[in-house]
């Protein structure tokens, strides 16, 4: 008698791929099933880079299907409209163009508010086209930044214990900052204006175009190198992806130029381990001064 191998199990999905997972809603209209996970938590709300890779992940489902799939963010800017919170949610894409390039689509993101209606927290402006079939040409004087090695940067448990408490995130990702970057934890910023840093998740997922999406928004508010701490919530974000990463780590700088009224931009660059620029991005920012 011939014995059946066994069947093994299968393997679970990295927590980033488990956790910004949709699912299609059968029927005519494009809406995706999500569950926003309190892990991801920082300050008040979800953290706004994973908001917006759950709401590209529905729009390359649905993108990235029939004769000319556009399955990666080429562009998408995000206005976030309120607070989002751990629990279920919806993605609702609708098809603006689809080109022979690239395809334009919009996507909202809600969740049931108190009353059990719809609140929307996010809503998204998308061109999706195919990296991969990028000619390869590149011109640019952008220069990779130097880094001291992961091993000679600070971890994430160094952050002080305040900052831990209000960022559950802190233990979804491997994140080291410059050290020449984090006098801010111990009253002492830099007062440039710029924050540094490696960044990869723990699971050893390697990188790729949805990952950047969050790699933008990962790295501390840049206002803490201004020596203003607190809660910066995004209210607008605008990522660029160039290319798609190669495996390894990345290295992320996130700086601003303007803080005035309690509002600032923050523009982030993110590198991969070939000193490949992958991803751009800007966001506006509400910074909450502290009370005198």
């Amino acid at each position: 008698m011939t014995q059946s191998p066994m069947t093994q199990p299968p393997t679970p999905a990295p927590d980033f791929d488990r956790e910004t997972a949709v699912t299609r809603r059968p029927g005519g209209r494009s809406i995706y099933d999500t569950d926003l996970p309190g892990a991801w938590k920082v300050g008040m709300g979800i953290n706004g880079g994973l908001l917006l890779s759950v709401a590209a992940r529905a729009l390359s489902a649905e993108l990235g299907e029939g004769p000319t799939p556009h399955p990666h963010p080429f562009s998408i800017s995000a206005y976030y409209l309120s607070t989002s919170t751990a629990g279920p949610a919806t993605v609702e894409v609708d098809t603006l163009r689809r080109g022979r390039t690239v395809s334009t689509a919009s996507a909202s993101l809600c969740q049931p508010g108190e009353d059990g209606t719809p609140v929307e927290r996010l809503r998204a402006l998308a061109t999706f086209g195919d990296l991969a079939a990028q000619d390869g040409d590149i011109r640019t004087s952008a220069k990779p930044p130097h880094l001291p090695a992961p091993e000679e940067c600070f971890g994430t448990e160094a952050a002080p214990a305040e900052f831990k408490a209000q960022s559950p995130l802190l233990d979804r990702v491997d994140l080291r900052l410059d050290p020449a970057c984090v006098g801010w934890a111990v009253g002492a910023p830099s007062n440039k204006g710029e924050i540094r840093g490696w960044f990869r998740l723990p699971e050893g997922r390697d990188p790729d175009p949805l990952l950047l999406l969050l790699a933008v928004d990962i790295l501390p508010p840049v206002s803490f190198d201004l020596g203003v701490p607190g809660w910066a919530p995004t209210l607008e974000l605008t990522a660029h992806v160039r290319a798609k990463p190669a495996p390894g780590w990345l290295r992320v700088v996130h700086s601003t130029r303007n803080f005035a009224g309690g509002y600032l931009e923050e523009d982030a660059e993110v590198w991969d381990s070939t000193d490949r620029l992958v991803a751009q991005s800007r966001q506006l920012a509400r910074v909450r001064l502290p009370k005198k």
